[in-house]
Order: structure tokens, then C-alpha cells, then sequence
């Protein structure tokens, strides 16, 4: 009996209940239902067009009921659009004459049938419905999923914005920052990729089978085709792209693809981030009741969330580069291999998702841990070398960058109080010397908490 434990992908299994809300954009089902809409709203089209004197308008009742059969199409409806592919081998022909069977009881729509898909090539009609797809669960689902993360971590941005913390460049302890910092760096790249991913816009075509208009001008020579063209693809709300092979050449989903691979990469810096931040002790996580970190050791709280994260984004970055790659490249005016890729677009943003989830789940966990942080703080006097040399080339000490090398590199630490003893040997103003003296590895943050704050 088919079931979540036997899906062959763990999209419909294991995180089926994460990636639920991409059906409605990105299944077979919704690729057929975005199919009709295109065909219907075509058909409408031509017929409320004066100038195609080929089909009347159509009554307000018979454009009405056109409409609904498309935004009520309904699981039935694909099953029966499946079946008759069962026997025409073409899923695109299927849905026209999914459409002559539909309204077989409306005399204006039979009339009018040879007009459903009148001139169509079959990309006329699935270039515009990928493009809607992408623009429905791109803004619908995965825009807001990131949304949440960036709230998220803003608000760890602005929690912790003042707590000091030791850096690390090269893994080695380095000038401090401040924990709120860290993230803000973070919230403002991922706005920045977010904003890139929102803003691309679809392209798509209505011209024939190598873009020309051949069979529209043959049929309807007295019809401005480029400029209906461009009325219908833009009431679709996809940008008009006038210049095709029989395919829409795809760049503007590779754009998409490019940035959602960026917004993920991203997310899978701070996944490492974080664990390695949890793995120092920076954060703890909050825990659950009932919740086993390990099979054998009672003690362990892993940082799973994040391992998941990174793991989910890392496929999905590689079926987003590939289709990126691949989806703008075809054989002379037309060649099939661009179908089957995009058939997995929603598989790709199914992993997006499952990580996008899993990164947020991790961060709701996350509780600084103030008292490791000072520890590690505390012990490391040696990073405000930097601040004694900078101070001493202000004052053109010469050799001043080599004497805090000499007292400090490789020493595994220096002590305050060796610290202390050496700034009062220097030849500087006194106030100088005095700032040098009240500084602290916690105080050393410079601008953190205000960049932290935005302010």
C-alpha cells in the first residue's frame, strides 16, 4: 500500500509535511492547471480581440464559465487530462482536448474549438505556465520561508548586539566582535540575495513554432501578432520576451535558479557558522522533552537542525545549478531535453525548503551563553596587539607593528598584566596611554553594537 514509507524521494516521505505547501505550485497537477489557464485565457483572447474577425466574442456567461474551469480545475479534472494523454502520448494536446470534452455542452465553446490552442506550438502554452508556477511558489512559499529566517536572525542581531565576542580568522583568535554583529552581517546578506531572487522577473512567448508567427500571419494576416502577443503573455503577468526560438530560452528561470542557489549559500555559511559557534559552547539549544541527541551517549544536544540544513541546501544547490546550466542551452530551434529537467524545478525547491525549515527550526533553538563567551574573552589579552601598534603608529613609533609581534606572536597568550607592563613603557601621551590601559578584550569591539543596531 503506497505510503510516506514508500516514496522514493523523502520530499513525498519523510519531509512531505515541509514541502506540502509547493504542491499547489510545482506538481504535475498544477504544471496541467496552469496548461488550461494558458489555453483559456489564449481562447479569450482571440475572441474579445476586434481585430480577429476568425471567432465572435463570447457571451459573459460562456467567458465566465472558460474562466472557472481554469482557477477551479481540480485533482479529477488532471486525472481525466492523464488519461486522455494515456492515448494521445502528448501531454499538452491532452489538455486541449481536455478542454473540447469539458465544454462539449456550451455551443459557443464548440463552435469555437478548433480556436483552443489555434496557432499554438506546445511551448507556447508550458513556457508561460512554468513561468507562473515559478512566480507563484516563489512569492507564495519560499520568499516568505525566508522571510522568516531573516526575522529570526535580526532578532538574534538586535538581542545580542552589545554581547562581545572573540572572533576568529583562520580559526585563530582575532580582534573581537560583538555576537549581534555576526548576525547582522548575516540578516543583511541574506536581504540583500532575497531582494535578487524577488526581483526576477519571468519572460514568455505566444509566436509559433520557431517564433516567427508563421501559421498566425498565414491564417490572420491582417493581425498585429506581436503586439497581441505581447498584450496576452503581460495579462499573464510574465514579461513578453520578442525574440524565441520555438522555445522561451529559459534565461530568465536560470536567473532564478542562479539567485536561489546564492540566498542558499548563504544560509549554508551560516549553518557552519552556527555549529561551529554551538560546538565552542557560544550557544546552547533549547531542549526538548522526549528528544534523544544520541543512541548511545544521554548527554548529547546536537546541532541536527543546522546538519540537516546544510545537507538539504547542498542538493538543492546542485539541482539549481545544473538547471541553470542547463535549461538555457538547445539544439537549433528546438530540442526536448529542457522538458524533462524542468519537470524537477520543484524538486529543487523542495530541498530548499526542507533546509530553509530546518535552518529556522535550529535558530528558535539558540540561546547565547554569555558566560562561555566572557571565558574565551578573558583569556585573551593578546588580541588588543592590535589596538597597542595601532596606537603607536598613530604616535610614529618606528618598528611598532614588529614590537607587538615580538611580545605576542606564538605565544599562546599573554597575560594582562604582561599587557599592562608593556604599555607603560611606551613614549605616548599620557590619555593615550591611559585608553590603552582601560581597554579590555570585551571593550575592544569598536563600532559592533552600533553596525549591529543599524544605527
Amino acid at each position: 500500500m503506497p505510503s510516506a514509507l514508500t516514496a522514493l524521494s523523502p520530499l513525498d516521505g519523510r519531509y512531505a509535511g515541509k514541502t506540502r505547501a509547493l504542491q499547489d505550485h510545482f506538481s504535475e497537477w498544477a504544471l496541467i492547471r496552469e496548461r488550461v489557464a494558458v489555453e483559456v485565457q489564449w481562447l479569450l483572447a482571440l475572441a474579445a480581440d476586434p481585430a480577429f474577425r476568425l471567432l465572435p466574442p463570447f457571451s459573459d456567461d460562456t467567458a465566465a464559465e472558460l474562466r472557472a474551469a481554469a482557477s477551479g480545475f481540480s485533482a479529477a479534472d488532471a486525472e481525466r487530462v492523464k488519461a486522455i494523454e494515456a492515448t494521445t502520448n502528448h501531454d499538452v494536446k491532452a489538455v486541449e482536448y481536455w478542454l473540447r470534452e469539458r465544454f462539449k455542452g456550451n455551443a459557443e465553446v464548440t463552435a469555437a474549438a478548433e480556436f483552443i490552442h489555434f496557432a499554438c506550438t506546445s511551448e507556447d502554452i508550458n513556457n508561460l505556465a512554468h513561468a507562473r508556477m515559478f512566480l507563484g511558489g516563489r512569492d507564495r512559499v519560499l520568499l516568505p520561508a525566508v522571510d522568516r529566517i531573516v526575522e529570526r536572525v535580526e532578532a538574534l542581531a538586535r538581542a545580542h548586539a552589545g554581547l562581545a565576542m572573540l572572533s576568529r580568522t583562520h580559526g585563530q583568535p582575532a580582534t573581537p566582535t560583538t555576537l549581534g554583529k555576526e548576525m547582522a552581517n548575516v540578516a543583511w546578506r541574506l536581504k540583500r540575495a532575497r531582494e535578487r531572487l524577488a526581483g526576477v522577473r519571468m519572460l514568455g512567448k505566444a509566436n509559433g513554432a520557431t517564433g516567427n508567427f508563421n501559421a498566425h500571419v498565414a491564417a490572420a494576416p491582417e493581425m498585429d501578432w506581436p503586439a497581441f502577443s505581447k498584450r496576452f503573455v503581460e495579462s499573464l503577468g510574465v514579461d513578453y520576451n520578442p525574440l524565441t526560438i520555438q522555445i522561451e530560452p529559459h534565461d530568465a528561470l536560470a536567473e532564478a535558479f542562479d539567485a536561489a542557489a546564492r540566498l542558499n549559500t548563504i544560509l549554508v555559511d551560516l549553518d557552519r557558522d552556527i555549529w561551529g559557534y554551538i560546538s565552542l559552547g557560544y550557544f546552547t539549544q533549547k531542549v526538548k522533552a522526549g528528544e534523544v541527541g544520541s543512541s548511545t551517549m544521554p548527554h548529547k544536544v546536537n546541532p541536527i537542525d543546522f546538519e540537516n540544513s546544510e545537507g538539504n541546501l547542498g542538493l538543492a544547490n546542485a539541482m539549481l545549478r545544473h538547471l541553470a546550466e542547463k535549461l538555457p542551452i538547445s539544439r537549433w530551434q528546438r530540442d526536448l531535453t529542457d522538458s524533462t529537467v524542468l519537470r524537477n524545478m520543484g524538486v529543487a525547491f523542495g530541498y530548499c525548503l526542507v533546509g530553509y525549515d530546518a535552518c529556522l527550526r535550529g535558530l528558535e533553538k539558540l540561546e547565547a551563553n554569555p558566560r562561555r563567551i566572557a571565558e574565551d574573552l578573558g583569556g585573551s589579552w593578546d588580541v588588543l596587539g592590535e589596538a597597542v601598534q595601532t596606537v603607536m603608529r598613530a604616535h610614529r613609533i618606528a618598528g611598532s607593528y614588529e614590537k607587538l609581534k615580538e611580545l605576542t606572536r606564538g605565544k599562546g597568550g599573554i597575560t594582562k598584566d604582561e599587557l599592562h607592563a608593556f604599555i607603560r613603557t611606551l613614549p605616548i601621551p599620557a590619555e593615550a596611554r591611559d585608553r590603552l590601559l582601560a581597554l579590555t578584550p570585551s571593550t575592544y569591539t569598536g563600532l559592533a553594537e552600533r553596525l549591529a543596531r543599524g544605527t
